[in-house]
């Protein structure tokens, strides 16, 4: 595969359609952007792609709750069009608002005979906008290739993971839990500020059995460039933002 193309996803309340676009061309891809809509009308279009991406903002006014409006739509036009997109080796992708719309539509954790597991408030109760640390653990998914950490900003008001033991215990065994917020001694964490939101596990990221779906609530989008973080003079000279590597770890391993 020479250049694969990568469709975002947009719908109202959607707010990083043009950053998560931008990525995918640095990454290498051929990206375009649609709105729901389209798709709905005809979801063969998902044919014509080998990435998808769900970006992150505040879908349809997170009304109902985050991506629960998003989810529904999906769920009910597009549920066995997004399954052949994942069997036939596509990836697909949801940032932030695009996590929690995956989480709702069941897409992710994609696992059965776990229990539930979900979204939700964040511990303090607010909007939390800060940077983080994070620890990738590669192996399952083709968006983590390297177990370097990364420094991505998080936006989100309902980031918090949350599930009973069991299952986080099962995920975390079966490799699912793949990337996670860390301390400054890189030990996952609960405790905020590092874990902004109190996820359990310190879970930031997870894919499906398969890895090729990934979910993830900091935004790498918005990290593609050195300057964009906030310490750039302190880290020495860089070629790129630690979240481009994502995109670019995805469109790698689709062309090998």
């Amino acid at each position: 595969m020479a250049t694969p193309r990568a469709l975002i996803l947009r719908a109202p309340g959607t707010n990083s359609d043009e950053e998560t676009a931008l990525a995918w061309q640095l990454a290498g891809a051929d990206p375009e952007t649609l709105h729901v809509g389209r798709v709905l009308e005809l979801p063969s279009r998902l044919d014509d792609y080998q990435i998808l991406t769900i970006p992150g903002g505040f879908s349809y006014g997170d009304d109902l709750g985050a991506g629960v409006v998003f989810a529904a739509r999906l769920n009910q036009a597009l549920g066995d069009a997004l399954t052949r997109f994942r069997d036939r080796g596509g990836l697909i992708l949801g940032i932030c608002n695009g996590f929690q719309v995956l989480v709702r539509a069941g897409l992710l954790p994609g696992r059965s005979g776990v229990g539930n597991a979900t979204l939700t408030n964040n511990d303090r109760g607010r909007y939390e906008s800060r940077w983080s640390r994070l620890a990738p653990k590669p192996g399952r998914t083709p968006f983590l290739a390297d177990d370097t950490p990364i420094d991505l900003p998080v936006a989100h008001g309902e980031g918090k993971f949350l599930t009973d033991p069991q299952t986080l215990q099962t995920l975390q065994e079966a490799g699912q839990v793949v990337l996670t917020y860390v301390d400054e001694s890189g030990h996952p964490t609960d405790a905020f500020p590092a874990n902004p939101n109190g996820s359990m596990g310190g879970v930031a990221g997870l894919c499906d059995p398969t890895g090729q779906i990934f979910g993830l609530m900091p935004h790498p989008e918005r990290n593609i460039d050195p300057l964009h973080h906030p310490k750039w003079t302190r880290r020495g000279p860089g070629t790129e933002g630690d979240g481009l590597r994502i995109f670019r770890n995805a469109v790698e391993a689709l062309k090998a």
